[in-house]
């Protein structure tokens, strides 16, 4: 009898559950709550119905699927009213074969088509790979949030932060809060990061630190392309190097290459205050790895010096390692047999110093004591000689001095002498009323500096002059105008007081009356004011 009740028992549960898999099978919607989920396998299976619910009990290996969307897990629970399920253990989902998801537990809402996972969550699109605690994944829109911390893993780029929203469909993750990029090539600290799994490319929107060898870049809006090892940022970014600072509204960076660029108010300071350079220029071009820096758009070029700084402006500036050059071409010098014969040590064994600038066109220094103009400038760290140009002129106080080539000697940052070849002219002017002008002209001048004053001045080379005498009321006594083969001038206050002639004299004396003053002027003459910067705005405004 017993053997009989077991029969009919079995058999009516066997009818139930083949009615139960039916009904699956026939209807897999809902009127207006979606797609139901289905059952697909599991070792054990149980059915509790109830008034309010009617839930399936499932484990061992469980599969159970929605449309596209697959599930796995130890158990299940699932709710065949509401829709949902719970799974325990070993929780898989796996989104159309493109994105899985990982965790120990999970609970799915299949009518809003989200699943909430926690303990050991991971979820992976074959790119990177996101693990979190806690984790809100909407199948339906391939959405992944984490709220409690979170990691992804791309390659060796390692990206962690409070708060992280992964796009499936795009491959982006949004991170927000304590956001932390680690690569072997970069780290980023910010508060805001977007980064592509796919396309490796990171997005910084917020106040962010970058270190990158041996630079500190702050940026508050930058692209980085880690795969390709480039960069571009805007909004006023700042690069800290070991050397120099640099301050500008666009970089692009290429690490392979080593080239930089920069655009807008560019600001470049160099941190060594024995070389005590600045520059600041609309459009620089930087090669990291040779050290070469190319200045266009306004560029100016500043020599701090105690109180009496250089500033230098051109259509082009141009800088690079002064021993790369000596490979290519002789540096400019010259033999001047005052003086001892100006060379560059050609070793350049201090590295600091072993960098020269160059500047193309329009030529134009200022500082308090000295001014100057150009075609073209040559300045070499190593012995601080600026060499101009091309019609080069320089004024100090109420003088003027041009010819072909003209070399100025800086010591200690402040100008110790001029040194004028070929077709040299010192113009002083005496009386701006009268047009009165003390001239010298050699084929070489030198001028000598005595705390940024010229203090002496000798022209070599069939020298003449003309010089207007003054007595103790300082009136005018006279005017004279002579040739010699050297004629030396001692200054006073930057105005001549004394003159030497060596070896055959010949000269002329004029009372004031009896010349005409507009022509006294020796070969060469012209007094060029007008060209004189006159202030370092009048530098940096043009």
């Amino acid at each position: 009898m017993y053997r009989w009740l077991y029969t009919i028992l079995l058999t009516a549960s066997c009818v139930f559950a083949g009615k139960l898999s039916a009904q699956q099978t026939a209807d897999t919607t809902q009127p207006g709550n979606g797609i139901l989920i289905e059952f697909i396998s599991a070792e054990r299976y149980n059915v509790r119905q109830g008034d309010t619910n009617n839930l399936v009990s499932l484990a061992g290996k469980v599969h159970m699927v929605q449309g596209k969307t697959h599930f796995y897990a130890d158990s299940v629970l699932l709710d065949k009213k509401n829709n949902t399920l719970e799974a325990f253990g070993n929780a898989h989902i796996n989104d159309a074969d493109s994105i899985h998801t990982y965790a120990q537990y999970m609970k799915y809402l299949g009518n809003e088509k989200k699943a909430f996972l926690k303990k050991k969550v991971k979820l992976t699109d074959g790119k990177g790979t996101l693990t979190t605690e806690e984790l809100e994944y909407d199948v339906s829109l391939k959405i992944g949030t984490y709220l409690k911390g979170g990691k992804v893993v791309n390659k060796k780029t390692v990206l962690t932060s409070t708060e992280g929203y992964y796009y499936g469909d795009t491959k982006d993750v949004h991170f927000k809060k304590k956001v932390v990029l680690n690569d072997p090539e970069y780290r980023v600290l910010t508060d805001t990061l977007f980064y592509n799994t796919n396309t490796e490319i990171t997005t910084l929107t917020s106040p962010s630190t970058i270190y990158n060898e041996s630079r500190i870049i702050k940026t508050r809006n930058a692209i980085i392309d880690i795969k390709n090892k480039k960069a571009t940022m805007y909004e006023r970014s700042v690069i800290d190097d070991s050397t120099y600072t640099i301050t500008a509204d666009d970089m692009a960076f290429d690490d392979t290459t080593g080239m930089n660029e920069l655009r807008g108010n560019v600001v470049y300071h160099e941190k060594d205050t024995a070389k005590g350079v600045d520059m600041i220029a609309n459009h620089v071009m930087i090669n990291r790895k040779k050290d070469i820096l190319l200045a266009t758009e306004k560029p100016v070029l500043l020599i701090k010096q105690n109180r009496d700084s250089i500033f230098i402006t051109a259509d082009t500036l141009y800088s690079a390692r002064l021993s790369e050059l000596q490979k290519l071409r002789p540096v400019p010098s010259i033999r001047d047999s005052s003086r001892a014969t100006l060379h560059i040590d050609r070793t350049t064994a201090d590295s600091s110093n072993d960098k020269y600038f160059e500047a193309y066109y329009n030529v134009r220094i200022y500082s308090d004591s000295l001014q100057a103009t150009g075609d073209s400038l040559f300045y070499a760290l190593q012995d601080s000689v600026f060499r101009l140009f091309k019609q080069p002129i320089v004024w100090a106080q109420s003088n003027q001095l041009n010819g072909d080539t003209i070399y100025l000697y800086i010591k200690n940052k402040k100008p110790e002498r001029v040194y004028v070849f070929n077709n040299g002219i010192g113009i002083s002017r005496v009386d701006s009323a009268m047009k009165y002008y003390n001239q010298l002209k050699g084929y070489t001048i030198n001028a000598l500096f005595e705390d940024g004053k010229i203090n002496f001045m000798r022209a070599k080379g069939n020298a003449e002059n003309i010089y207007y005498g003054i007595d103790d009321n300082n009136k005018f006594i006279g005017v004279s105008r002579n040739q010699s083969d050297v004629i030396e001038a001692r200054f006073k206050e930057g105005k001549p007081q004394r003159i030497t002639f060596i070896n055959k004299l010949e000269g002329t004396a004029y009372p004031m009356r009896q010349v005409n003053h507009e022509e006294l002027r020796l070969r060469g003459f012209i007094w060029q004011e007008a060209k004189r910067p006159k202030s370092k705005f009048d530098i940096l405004s043009n």
